[in-house]
């Protein structure tokens, strides 16, 4: 629509005259990010974390279930988990592993 107005707290369109008010977009997360594992134990920097299925690796390597990691570093974006497993650094979704 090309026809609105816009208010201090509202938009209105000037054809049919309908007001509705703007929605507040915040700037900064509520609190601090919660990364849970599979299981819903909250995970920690410097936590171990074992793998609870088979994950594929681009080409034909395979990460097997029940592999160990280093401690991890946790950070943004969907996979939230950095470490090392087997001697591979990779990122990891937290919902395919379990705090060791």
């Amino acid at each position: 629509m090309e026809e609105v107005l816009e208010h201090p707290t509202k938009w209105e369109c000037v054809t049919c005259g309908f007001e509705w008010p703007k929605e507040e977009v915040p700037d900064q997360p509520i609190g601090p990010r919660v990364v849970k594992d599979a299981y819903g134990t909250v995970l920690a920097d410097g936590d171990c974390v074992t793998l609870i299925k088979d994950l594929k690796l681009g080409g034909t390597s395979v990460l097997k279930g029940g592999s160990k990691s280093k401690p991890i570093r946790l950070g943004e974006g969907d996979h939230e988990i950095s470490c090392k497993v087997d001697g591979i650094a990779v990122g990891l979704k937290a919902c395919f592993v379990k705090k060791a």
